[in-house]
C-alpha cells in the first residue's frame, strides 16, 4: 500500500534534457565570455555536447547539486570562486523554463484524489526548486520539498528522503520514490521505499532496472500503475 509520492524534480517532473539543455549552453557560453577553449574544456568537464546541447548519460550534472557543479567550474575559471558561481548557477536555474515530462496538474490532481500525500526531493536548492514548480501551478499541491540545501544533504544518501516522509508524517516503507537516475533509486532503497525508475532523463532502462521496482516511460504513466497495485 502507497499513502505518498515522492518526485524527483529534473529528469523526473520535468523532461531532463529538453529543459536544460539550451540553458547549460546559454550559461557556459556566458561563462567562456568569448574564449572557445574554455568554452569545451568547461563543456567537457560536464559532459555536454555543445552541438547537441544535450548531456551524455554519465555527466554528474544529472544527479549532483549545484554546489558541485560550482566547484568544477570554479577549478577552470581563472578569478572566479565557487560561492560566486553558485549564486549565478542557482539565479539562472530559477529562470529556465521547463518543459513538463507529462501534464503536471492533471497528474497531482490525480494523485491528491487518491488521498497521497506528494514531496519533492531534489538535489536543486529550494528556492529555484519552488520557483519551478510554481511556474508549473503546482508548488501549493506538494506537502514538502526537499533541496540539497534543506539541511539533510543530498541523495544517494537516504537522509534527505526519510527527511521527506517524516515531514509528510508517513512511513517510508508505506512511500513510493519516483526519479530519473540511479542516484534516486538508490537512495530510495536505502530508504525502504518502493522505487520507480522514469526514462525522462538521459539513464536507459538498463541502468535504472536494477534499482527499480518499476520503470515506466514518463511519470504520466503513473496513476495506471498505482490502479495495477
Amino acid at each position: 500500500m502507497i499513502d505518498a509520492v515522492i518526485f524527483d524534480k529534473d529528469g523526473t517532473l520535468f523532461d531532463f534534457q529538453a529543459s536544460w539543455g539550451a540553458w547549460a549552453r546559454k550559461m557556459l557560453t556566458d561563462l567562456a565570455q568569448g574564449d572557445q577553449m574554455l568554452l569545451h574544456r568547461l563543456a567537457e568537464c560536464l559532459r555536454f555536447d555543445l552541438k547537441t546541447t544535450r548531456f551524455h548519460s554519465d555527466s554528474f550534472v544529472i544527479a549532483d547539486t549545484p554546489e558541485a557543479i560550482a566547484l568544477v567550474l570554479a577549478d577552470e575559471i581563472p578569478h572566479r570562486d565557487a560561492p560566486e558561481l553558485l549564486d549565478q548557477i542557482n539565479e539562472a536555474a530559477a529562470q529556465v523554463e521547463l518543459v513538463e515530462a507529462a501534464p503536471l496538474v492533471p497528474l497531482i490532481l490525480d494523485l491528491q484524489a487518491r488521498g497521497l500525500m506528494l514531496g519533492v526531493v531534489t538535489n536543486d536548492a529550494v528556492a529555484p526548486a519552488r520557483a519551478h514548480l510554481s511556474e508549473a501551478g503546482v508548488v501549493d499541491a506538494f506537502d514538502i520539498i526537499v533541496g540539497f540545501d534543506s539541511g539533510y544533504g543530498a541523495k544517494p544518501a537516504p537522509d534527505p528522503l526519510l527527511a521527506c516522509a517524516k515531514g509528510m508524517g508517513v512511513d517510508p516503507a508505506r512511500s513510493l520514490m519516483v526519479g530519473d537516475s540511479t542516484h534516486d533509486l538508490v537512495a530510495g532503497r536505502a530508504a525502504g521505499m518502493s522505487t520507480m525508475g522514469v526514462l525522462t532523463g538521459p539513464a536507459e532502462t538498463a541502468e535504472l532496472s536494477p534499482y527499480a521496482d518499476v520503470v515506466l516511460p514518463h511519470i504520466g504513466h503513473l496513476p495506471a500503475w498505482l490502479d495495477r497495485q
